[in-house]
């Protein structure tokens, strides 16, 4: 059987990026079990309520849910287990520093996809972003479709409306 090359995303998670100020991203391997890695081909896994935290120095993801396996039987795995991430000791130890500062830093899920046949998750250390910073990046966010807009019709010799 040959082996998968490139990447392909499995899932993400959109509201991530809208809820938080993403400061810094990893990229971290998961301990799974089989049938979980039959699902997760099958694209069957949800980042919605995921989050990344420490436990006994190791750093889990609880709230992953991914689909039970349509064709396993009493072997199936659990959809919402806790899963443990698998990254390297001096990684794991810069994480835990930037956490347990007391900043307001949390460990987010930002996508999962598998790359050259793993399966890995990319992990933001993120601040939570309060709703008036939500308000002012959609107000920016207008303003730059604006200016691309006119932009593009004064390229095109059109008058400005």
């Amino acid at each position: 059987m040959s082996r998968e090359t490139g990447r392909k995303l499995i899932a993400s998670n959109k509201k991530a990026r809208h809820d938080y100020a993403i400061l810094r991203t990893y990229e971290a391997g998961l301990v799974l079990a089989g049938t979980e890695v039959k699902s997760l081909r099958e694209g069957r896994a949800s980042l919605v309520d995921a989050f990344a935290q420490e436990h006994e120095g190791e750093i889990m993801l609880y709230g992953l849910h991914i689909a039970e396996y349509g064709y396993g039987s009493w072997t199936n795995h659990a959809p919402r287990r806790t899963r443990k991430l698998l990254l390297h000791k001096s990684e794991i130890q810069r994480i835990l520093a930037q956490l347990r500062d007391g900043n307001g830093l949390t460990l987010v899920p930002l996508s999962m996809y598998f790359n050259e046949g793993w399966a890995k998750v990319e992990l933001g250390m993120a601040r939570g972003l309060k709703s008036y910073d939500k308000r002012q990046v959609l107000a920016e966010r207008d303003a730059k479709k604006e200016i691309a807009h006119e932009m593009g019709r004064r390229l095109k010799g059109r008058p400005a409306r």
